[in-house]
């Protein structure tokens, strides 16, 4: 069985070299435009956290913002969830949300939350098995 560690991923050469698991998600996002967005991200308090293989290969990553709204109150909010599909149903994906978790109470957060895609049915079950709930739609209008 195979161990893993998890530690954040602090600087931008090494959230770039993480993209082949960004495209296992998000299919279209090319590394380009994947940069640019970091760039952008970064300036408002974007992480990044990964899961380690006993190799040092990154085999699952999230991405996370702390901070506040009026209906959550502070929260550490996940956001590109993904496991690497040869690692899934390995425990990955539990070990980086229970980092998360310990993040958010370290500072102090109220609530713990994500987006999910609403066809990534795989994902709903897992988030439902580690407690969390539906609070409300969120809507996208592209521009």
């Amino acid at each position: 069985m195979a161990t893993y560690s998890v530690r954040e991923i602090e600087d931008l050469p090494d959230m770039l070299a993480q993209h082949y698991l960004i495209l296992q998600l998000n299919p279209h996002m090319n590394l380009p435009r994947y940069e640019e967005l970091l760039h952008q991200m970064l300036e408002n308090g974007y992480r990044m956290v990964g899961a380690f293989d006993e190799s040092n290969n990154c085999v699952g990553l999230s991405g996370f913002w702390i901070n506040a709204k009026l209906y959550s109150g502070k929260y550490l909010e996940a956001d590109n969830f993904v496991v690497d599909t040869a690692h899934r149903s390995a425990g990955v994906g539990k070990l980086l949300s229970d980092w998360m978790l310990e993040e958010a109470k370290r500072h102090h957060c109220d609530t713990l939350m994500l987006d999910a895609y609403v066809t990534n049915s795989a994902a709903h079950r897992f988030y439902f098995r580690e407690g969390f709930h539906v609070k409300s739609f969120h809507f996208f209008k592209s521009l």
